[in-house]
């Protein structure tokens, strides 16, 4: 079974936001790397995730200005967060049980990465098309 370690090969930059910037800076970051969360770091300490989910519903819902609004206001903490070490399946469950898309990645307490729903999709998907090749090879006898 594959882990998140697999996937943080091919993700090797994971941009961040400190807790004291604007709202307004955090959105024109996430639009310039094309990601909708950053992590949210102070000291080098994890303290949140700022997402479009917490702007759109924590910002903009409640009449709150991007230009005026500090990323700590609106972030989402306490931080849910894997090692490289979980499993992709672990992360799936995670995921949904807990309706996030997306999950800072951690080891020896420091932020190494971060994977969306999306990169778990496509690292089931890579799964089961393997899984798929190898058992068609087994019946038509080319394995």
């Amino acid at each position: 079974m594959s882990t998140i370690k697999q996937i943080l090969r091919y993700k090797p930059e994971v941009w961040t936001i400190e807790p004291d910037a604007t709202v307004y800076k955090a959105l024109e970051l996430m639009a310039e790397k094309n990601v909708g969360a950053l992590p949210v770091v102070q000291a080098d300490q994890l303290i949140g995730v700022f997402s479009e989910r917490d702007y759109a519903r924590k910002g903009i819902l409640q009449g709150r200005a991007s230009k005026d609004t500090a990323v700590a206001e609106l972030m989402s903490s306490p931080v849910i967060t894997v090692t490289p070490e979980t499993t992709i399946n672990e992360c799936l469950s995670l995921m949904v049980d807990r309706r996030i898309r997306h999950l800072p990645v951690v080891e020896d307490e420091r932020l190494i990465g971060i994977v969306t729903i999306g990169d778990i999709g496509k690292a089931i998907i890579s799964e089961q098309q393997v899984a798929i090749r190898d058992l068609e090879g087994y019946i038509t006898g080319r394995i």
